[in-house]
């Protein structure tokens, strides 16, 4: 059975890499870091977050904040293939006609919040992780961080209050694609030993390979890590996964590409996929 919905989840996660390529051109986007989470979001709209197109604003649901939100072309398109937003409106990107552009917006079903100016959503998770124990909900809030935005202070103190509070019912997702903007995280600020860090701050923390669904599952199947605390799932990436021309550059963090470039890096999307499919991993690597 897990073999069969890996290979679902494979073929969602390629759908919105389509997506996320063709969404950078005519304006750009950041194609990077969007491409490794795809991953992620495939996974936990599929197996693990308990909301549909028909209950997002359903107080009895799980939420999914994307703190890290210039990787929004990967929600978008796991949005556009999951039925919550018509895969057309795609296509308004950067339009003054429409509210899809470079960072979430809650004019869009499915965005739980604004997000952009980095830091911040860990905070926002925590309030709605309050919210959730105080109504006597047994829903969760998952918060995706990205590794560079851990260098915000506001980071550590969300996650000092969310310990304080023993929130178990927060979830926090680091993409760990090791890279801020056009730089390597540790080249800049170092951030390893990551994992203690989190456990120093009172969370629980799971590390895994973020592009292995597989891993996720064992992951995000046994939360909450510890009672009385809050969950972090530092899942490892890689910047650019599915093109292995644009994987792991700096120089391909915020690209605008034209139409015949979008053509070739699609070829090379599913040239990729299916030498990947065609192999015992039923990922797309």
């Amino acid at each position: 059975m897990n073999a069969s919905a890996d290979l679902a989840l494979s073929e969602l996660a390629l759908r919105v890499r389509e997506h996320i390529v063709r969404l950078s051109t005519n304006g750009g986007c950041f194609i990077g870091a969007s491409l490794s989470c795809t991953d992620l979001l495939a996974y936990l709209y599929k197996e693990v977050l308990d909301i549909t197109p028909e209950r997002v604003t359903d107080p009895e649901r799980d939420y999914l904040l994307l703190s890290k939100g210039h990787d929004v072309p990967a929600l978008y398109g796991t949005l556009a293939e999951l039925g919550y937003i018509e895969r057309e409106r795609l296509q308004n990107h950067l339009k003054t006609t429409d509210s899809i552009y470079w960072h979430p917006n809650r004019a869009i079903a499915g965005i739980e919040f604004h997000s952009g100016s980095l830091g911040h959503l860990l905070s926002v998770a925590s309030g709605i992780a309050m919210d959730l124990r105080m109504r006597k909900s047994k829903h969760r809030v998952f918060v995706i961080l990205g590794d560079g935005e851990l260098n915000e202070g506001s980071v550590w103190e969300a996650l000092l209050v969310a310990s304080a509070h023993k929130l178990d019912n927060l979830v926090v997702i680091v993409d760990r694609n090791e890279f801020q903007a056009n730089i390597r995280t540790e080249e800049l600020i170092p951030l390893e030993p990551l994992g203690a860090k989190f456990e120093a701050f009172g969370a629980s923390v799971s590390r895994i390979d973020g592009h292995s669904f597989v891993a996720l599952r064992g992951a995000f199947g046994t939360l909450p890590y510890a009672t009385g605390k809050p969950s972090v799932v530092i899942a490892d990436t890689v910047r650019g996964k599915g093109l292995p021309s644009i994987e792991k550059r700096a120089d391909r963090w915020f690209v605008n590409f034209t139409k015949e470039e979008v053509a070739m890096l699609l070829a090379e999307l599913h040239g990729h996929a299916q030498a990947t499919l065609t192999s015992d991993t039923l990922m797309v690597r």
